[in-house]
């Protein structure tokens, strides 16, 4: 990935910045953005003084076409060039229906849907320009077997899934590539505040959460943020070059569908 810049959505912790560490221990430049300018200045210093490479922070708003914009814009004209982008953006709160109204349907969409229509679209002249690349969007289990209490994220994540794999068709001539990327329960902050929620409505310990979750996976863990990282890191890579159009699945062997 020597000489190759990557965008990085959400990459301040959590499962965007396991991908941008392993796109940085592979040689790659990197734009990293997340909503906190303090969280991701200290993530771009941390990753770039552990990897040696280069690594600017963005402050993005991933909910605001605007800060999108500007953040490819500066991104772009900083690197001078951009060959991938990861999709990513804090899912939105968990509940069943009847808990949520018209606005938290609209901020969902704007936050997990449009996000990965405007980052896409933003992106698609510079990898254009580049010659090709690769998109790679971050979603959920929900998108291949619903969680009943992730009603939101199971409904737009799905359409961000369908977004990647009709643009993939659509960008095969262009020799740019887009996938899907589906964590299962991976030991990030995220994986605290779900157990902590189930744990609550269970009237159960977070310990005894976490050990009924960890009981689900084949594999009898939570997987490590790295092994995801390192999943990303080559579906974007040329290693990569002949895959489009896929959803992969980094979950221990958790589901039981079968595609």
């Amino acid at each position: 990935m020597n000489n190759k810049v990557y965008l990085v959505a959400a990459a301040s912790k959590g499962l965007g910045y396991a991908i941008a560490e392993q796109l940085a221990l592979n040689g790659a430049s990197l734009a990293i953005a997340s909503r906190s300018e303090s969280s991701i200045q200290a993530a771009a210093t941390e990753l770039a003084a552990a990897t040696g490479a280069k690594v600017r922070g963005y402050c993005m708003d991933a909910s605001d076409a605007d800060s999108i914009s500007t953040w490819v814009a500066q991104a772009s004209a900083d690197f001078g060039r951009v060959d991938g982008l990861v999709v990513n953006a804090g899912g939105p709160p968990p509940g069943q229906f009847d808990a949520f109204s018209d606005d938290d349907w609209q901020s969902a969409f704007e936050l997990t849907l449009m996000s990965a229509v405007r980052m896409i679209r933003e992106t698609l002249p510079h990898l254009r320009a580049a010659g090709g690349g690769s998109i790679l969007t971050i979603t959920s289990s929900s998108v291949k077997e619903p969680v009943d209490f992730l009603l939101l994220s199971n409904v737009m994540r799905s359409g961000v899934t369908s977004l990647a794999k009709s643009l993939s068709k659509q960008l095969a001539p262009e020799n740019i590539r887009v996938n899907n990327l589906v964590p299962g329960l991976i030991a990030t902050d995220r994986m605290v505040n779900l157990d902590t929620l189930q744990a609550k409505a269970k009237a159960i310990s977070f310990d005894e959460q976490r050990t009924v979750s960890q009981a689900t996976i084949p594999l009898g863990r939570y997987g490590d943020p790295s092994e995801f990282g390192k999943t990303g890191a080559f579906l974007l890579s040329d290693a990569a070059s002949y895959i489009t159009g896929a959803t992969l699945v980094v979950d221990g062997g958790t589901m039981k569908t079968v595609w």
